[in-house]
């Protein structure tokens, strides 16, 4: 039974899918739009969304917290404080959007736009 279980496994294990997460929130912050399936768009949106936040304190600290939580990616940390961050400054959330695109015909996959507002 799957009862009271948060999040998806996307069929891996947790350290794999910890860096398959990081990987996409990267590839978001560095292209501030991807394709994805709607469920990945999904589970990589609250992750992305509380780093945007911590990035507009602007704080030393909350720059080597958010190169911690990317694993030392020094130059996504580095846009998200100096890009993204003075862009969302009179925005209290909500800083990406999910856009559903047509099911793809050969695998029947749902697929998304995740992007920045």
């Amino acid at each position: 039974m799957n009862h009271g279980k948060k999040g998806r496994t996307f069929g891996r294990k947790r350290d794999v899918r910890k860096a398959f997460i990081n990987s996409l929130a990267e590839a978001l912050i560095l292209r501030e739009r991807i394709v994805t399936t709607e469920a990945r768009a999904k589970e990589i949106r609250p992750f992305v969304e509380a780093m945007v936040t911590k990035a507009k304190s602007g704080t030393v600290s909350a720059r080597r917290n958010l190169i911690a939580t990317l694993s030392g990616r020094e130059k996504v940390a580095k846009k998200l404080v100096e890009v993204l961050a003075p862009r969302f400054k009179g925005r209290k959330g909500g800083y990406t959007r999910i856009t559903k695109v047509v099911k793809k015909s050969s695998d029947g996959r749902k697929s998304a736009i995740i992007e920045f507002v």
